[in-house]
């Protein structure tokens, strides 16, 4: 229906616009927009629409990242780094062509030094970018491009310098939930006692350290904050600390994000039980 696809080109094209130049949120939106769009043709057509323009070709670049990461390949990596390449000439103090450029890198396990030298483009416009930085952890990861070592480097240069209130201030307990599913998916006793690992110095002092900082209403201002809320809830419980969650269930309300309640099941059916018992 080409007039309906017109209208969600428009209405796209209206949200990147409201943004303006909070990255944060406009970042945010392009990567939830870009989740919606994948199976249609909307960015293409928006593209085609304004071929020079730089909202539709970091927002085709970034679609095309969706589709591969379903997908688990891109279907022409080089097309998409290039609109990231000429969005970024048109918008030069925009980080998110070099945001998208990484999640492509990652996907296609580019050399580190290629997914480096983006990074600082990135952070040299956006130092605490929420989405580049889950892109490094999970690219420095034993399961991707990089190790155990490695990750915990990032981990700990990032906890170094990071604002309590900063975007990327979930890095580490997305390490540290990151951590848990890999043990969970070993299976075996390993995966039986997967709650000891909550035990540990730098697993308590993570969860203190959130819960001291996040619950203050309104502190956590940054688009993704809920999503960061509902790794918090989930530590928490994984941890055997439900009766400290109350707090961070309330502050959720209904946003449910799949991940990491998926780890376990059902997302919603999850996320619904385990609120009851915090809250009960």
């Amino acid at each position: 229906m080409p007039g309906q696809v017109s209208i969600q080109v428009d209405q796209v094209e209206r949200l990147l616009q409201e943004a303006g130049t909070d990255w944060d949120r406009r970042g945010h939106r392009i990567a939830v927009l870009a989740e919606a769009a994948a199976p249609s043709g909307v960015s293409r057509t928006w593209r085609l629409r304004a071929p020079r323009g730089g909202d539709p070709l970091v927002f085709e670049a970034w679609v095309e990242l969706v589709r591969g990461r379903h997908a688990g390949r891109m279907e022409d990596a080089a097309a998409a780094a290039g609109h990231c390449h000429r969005a970024a000439e048109v918008l030069p103090d925009d980080p998110t062509p070099w945001v998208a450029l990484l999640g492509i890198l990652r996907l296609i396990r580019a050399p580190s030094r290629e997914l480096f030298t983006v990074w600082h483009e990135v952070t040299s416009r956006d130092p605490w970018n929420r989405e580049a930085h889950l892109q490094m952890l999970r690219y420095l990861s034993p399961e991707e491009c990089g190790s155990r070592s490695s990750q915990l480097d990032f981990v700990h240069a990032v906890r170094a310098g990071v604002p309590s209130a900063a975007p990327a201030t979930g890095v580490e307990l997305t390490a540290l939930v990151d951590e848990h599913a890999r043990t969970l998916a070993r299976g075996g006793v390993e995966g039986l006692l997967v709650r000891r690992q909550w035990s540990t110095h730098r697993a308590a002092g993570a969860l203190d350290a959130a819960l001291a900082g996040w619950l203050v209403p309104g502190r956590l201002a940054y688009a993704g904050a809920r999503a960061d809320l509902n790794l918090l809830a989930y530590a928490l419980v994984q941890a055997g600390r439900v009766r400290e969650s109350g707090t961070v269930f309330e502050l959720i309300g209904d946003t449910v994000t799949p991940w990491p309640w998926s780890l376990d099941g059902e997302p919603l059916r999850q996320f619904g039980y385990w609120q009851s018992k915090a809250l009960a």
